[in-house]
C-alpha cells in the first residue's frame, strides 16, 4: 500500500514539473512538498488547515506559497476544488481517484464521500437524450450528520 502510495506521488510530480516547465513556471522544494503533504492525505482540507498542517511539521512554506501551488495544482488537474456551501473552498487530491460524489453536513462542514454507479448511467442516459457531451459532473448533497455523530448537533444533557 505504502508502494503505491510513493508510485503515484511520483507520477503526480512528473505531471506537476511538466506543467511547471511548459508554463515557465520555477519548480521549488516548497511546491513538491505541498503536493506531496497532498498525496499522503485522504481527506477534503482547506488550503489554511494545510498551511497550519505544514507550519506544525516545519515545512519551511508561506501561506502564499499554499495558496499559489494549490492553484496551480488544481489547474493542472491534480487537484479538485471545491465549494461546499460556504465561502471557505476545500480541496482534495484528483490523480488516480476515482469519480465520487458528496454529502455535505449543513451543521459541522463534515463530507462523506460515495460512489453510486446510477449516477453514472444518469448521465450517460441525458446525455444520450438531450444530445449533450458529458465531460464532467459535479453531485453534492446537503443534509445532517446521525445526532450522535454530529458534533455540532449534540444535545446538551
Amino acid at each position: 500500500m505504502q508502494e503505491a502510495k510513493n508510485s503515484t506521488i511520483e507520477e503526480v510530480k512528473n505531471i506537476f514539473s511538466g506543467h511547471l516547465e511548459k508554463n515557465g513556471l520555477r519548480k521549488t522544494p516548497e511546491r513538491y512538498a505541498i503536493l506531496e503533504e497532498i498525496y499522503r492525505r485522504s481527506d477534503h482540507f482547506d488550503a489554511e488547515a494545510l498551511y497550519i498542517h505544514m507550519k506544525t511539521q516545519n515545512y519551511r512554506v508561506s501561506r502564499a506559497t499554499v495558496y499559489n501551488t494549490l492553484e496551480l495544482l488544481v489547474s493542472c488537474d491534480l487537484v479538485k476544488k471545491h465549494q461546499f456551501g460556504k465561502n471557505l473552498a476545500q480541496y482534495e487530491k484528483s490523480y488516480g481517484y476515482k469519480q465520487h460524489d458528496h454529502l455535505i453536513c449543513v451543521d459541522c462542514g463534515k463530507v462523506l464521500e460515495f460512489c453510486d454507479p446510477r449516477v453514472q448511467q444518469i448521465k450517460t442516459m441525458m446525455g444520450e437524450l438531450l444530445e449533450f457531451k458529458v465531460t464532467h459532473h459535479s453531485l453534492n448533497l446537503y443534509g445532517n450528520c446521525d445526532k450522535t455523530s454530529c458534533p455540532e448537533r449534540k444535545e446538551v444533557g
